[in-house]
């Protein structure tokens, strides 16, 4: 299927070998709002035109765009593609808001089109191992989770750090997709949100050139605690946070009724996935069952190709993303209620195949 690109940036590199490499994809144009940056992208990968968001929507070869724009630009560019009869793929997240994503979802529906979205790390060997594991009764029956996500920020290493903390920022949006997408990946949609939450410093300084010295202001919360009850049964809870030096705390772990299952870092794809259950004497590491082990940003396309060509629904889908996004809003909105907030359902997303 053809491709077309929506942003050159520091992601789209990995994209466009991936895209590249799979025989279900074929990249036939990038496009930037820096053309010198796309017309680089162009060079080094071998991709056949540059062009520019117009000419990605009327290119008859491109029937799928692949949207890595900045999180505030999600939803226009996908609309437009969308409007254009075009799948489209977004990076993470689908949209800023809940609104938005029930908009490109009920026009995606109309025009019967796919819409996907990453994080595809989910469909990676580490994570779909760790499914088959809970699937198969490796831990006993899934009581509860715990994890984190938890570093002092950005803004002492990022060139331009500003908008990590801005509407659509802050560490839930910016690393959550990773966590709770493998959660529900793993344990099944999420039920209801609760939780506490802090904007521990009012401003941030820059600690990085071009901008070092330079503050700016805080606008989200950047320390999180979440409580989720999945549909499942299963109670969890998830920290992040741009406020924590150092810890020594697990990415994920899963705890069941027959032991203990520790998820590797959902912001990759590989290993190690390590287990403990009742009667050994010691944790173990499990053989990764699953392919794509290495860095494979991009699966999701190539899923979402064959979501189209099958009639079925992508496995990194937007309805996904959607349930992600009311899960990131209500952990926003509960520390002010201090209630649970209610979250509509999803169908846990299909396994990978072996």
């Amino acid at each position: 299927m053809g491709v077309g690109v929506v942003g050159c940036g520091n992601i789209a590199p990995i994209y466009l070998r991936n895209l590249g490499a799979f025989a279900e994809t074929r990249v036939v144009a990038v496009a930037d709002l820096d053309p010198t940056r796309a017309e680089a992208r162009t060079k080094e990968f071998g991709v056949p035109k540059t062009t520019d968001l117009e000419g990605i929507l009327s290119d008859p070869e491109i029937e799928l765009v692949l949207n890595l724009t900045t999180p505030g630009s999600h939803h226009e560019i996908a609309l437009l593609a969308l409007q254009a009869g075009k799948h489209v793929y977004n990076e993470k997240p689908l949209t800023i808001d809940v609104a938005e994503a029930d908009e490109l979802l009920a026009l995606a529906d109309s025009k019967a089109l796919k819409l996907g979205c990453a994080p595809d790390t989910v469909l990676g060997a580490g994570v779909q191992t760790c499914r088959a594991l809970i699937d198969e009764g490796a831990i006993g029956e899934p009581l509860s989770c715990q994890a984190f996500m938890m570093c002092p920020g950005h803004e002492g290493w990022h060139p331009d750090p500003e908008f990590y903390y801005k509407k659509g920022g802050g560490p839930l949006f910016d690393m959550g997709p990773y966590y709770v997408s493998a959660l529900i990946t793993l344990l099944g949609p999420i039920k209801r949100v609760c939780g506490a939450s802090k904007k521990s410093f009012a401003t941030r300084t820059i600690g990085s050139e071009p901008k070092r010295g330079q503050a700016f202001e805080v606008d989200v919360p950047t320390h999180l605690v979440t409580v989720m009850e999945f549909a499942g049964g299963a109670v969890g809870q998830l920290t992040t946070s741009f406020d924590v030096q150092f810890h020594t705390l697990p990415h994920i772990e899963i705890y069941g009724s027959e032991g203990t299952l520790r998820v590797p870092d959902p912001n990759g794809f590989g290993g190690p996935v390590i287990v403990r259950t009742k009667g050994d004497a010691d944790w173990s590491e499990v053989p990764i069952t699953r392919p794509f082990a290495d860095n494979s940003r991009g699966l999701g396309v190539r899923d979402m190709v064959q979501a189209v060509r099958e009639g079925r629904e992508p496995r990194a889908s937007g309805r996904l993303a959607r349930h992600v996004l009311a899960v990131f809003h209500a952990a926003h909105r509960a520390p002010h209620t201090g209630q649970y907030v209610e979250i509509d359902p999803v169908v846990r997303p299909e396994a990978m195949p072996k």
